[in-house]
């Protein structure tokens, strides 16, 4: 039996989950590591060259409750207890709602709200029976502001940010940290996924990844409640408590609506 930590991280095939797990793997971590891509496979052994000494990787569709249910059974295979679990995997929509596809709205709320809440739920009871834990939650800036144009994915990281601090109210005599990182828009591959590179937000110059996952990883590890990642995010974070939602409504249309990106 080693003693060595484990962290559990999804999304990490690429951006943000992929710096996260890097991290993790560069401070002492072992790691099991999920995604919905093939990718996920190939980029366990940089992981292993980064620090960690076993990495679990785990292809499987985590808006599922059978995808979910074989990430946990890999982690029940690496024989520890979860040190860290960083929730990370999401899914992006752009345009409007009622011209998105059914099938990926539901893709968007399965994965990034039934899917995560399931897993925080599994692993968080068996971080309660152990009395030790730290999550952290990747959330949005998005979950402050009403999304016109992304209405469902903002509307799921509302739930997110939300979750998060009641989580961690609940379990502030437990032992277990919970924290949640709200990036802003960041240089990954969500904006071309989430079929948004003809708008003005999809275009812009974005955060880099590793620095985001930096400022989550070391939140993280402080214990610290949330931490929004760069200070145009947060001047951008305060004014949306103090705006009118009819009026950030209007804002996020300039940015995300399509054709945006020529204006």
């Amino acid at each position: 039996m080693t003693d060595r930590p484990l962290a559990v991280v999804t999304g990490a095939s690429a951006g943000i989950g992929y710096e996260l797990a890097l991290l993790c793997a560069q401070n002492g971590f072992d790691l099991v590591v999920a995604a919905d891509q093939a990718k996920i496979q190939a980029v366990a052994a940089e992981f292993r060259a980064a620090g960690a000494q076993r990495v679990d990787a785990v292809q499987a569709d985590l808006s599922t409750t059978d995808g979910n249910d074989a990430l946990y059974r890999a982690v029940q295979a690496a024989g520890r207890p979860v040190d860290a679990l960083l929730a990370n995997a999401g899914r992006g929509l752009g345009r409007a709602f009622l011209d998105q596809d059914w099938d990926e709205i539901r893709s968007v709320i399965d994965t990034n709200i039934t899917g995560t809440t399931y897993l925080l739920h599994t692993i968080g009871r068996d971080m309660k029976r152990r009395g030790q834990g730290r999550i952290l939650i990747t959330g949005s800036i998005a979950g402050f502001m009403p999304g016109s144009f992304q209405a469902v994915y903002n509307g799921s990281k509302a739930y997110l940010n939300s979750l998060s601090f009641a989580l961690r109210e609940e379990l502030k005599d437990t032992g277990i940290t919970v924290t949640v990182l709200e990036p802003g828009p960041t240089e990954t591959e969500f904006f071309e996924r989430a079929d948004m590179m003809d708008t003005k937000v999809g275009t812009a110059k974005k955060d880099d990844a590793r620095m985001v996952a930096e400022q989550g990883f070391e939140a993280m590890m402080k214990g610290q409640s949330d931490v929004t990642a760069g200070w145009k995010n947060r001047i951008q974070a305060a004014v949306a408590n103090v705006i009118p939602d009819e009026l950030l409504a209007k804002a996020h249309r300039g940015m995300a609506e399509p054709g945006t990106a020529k204006s």
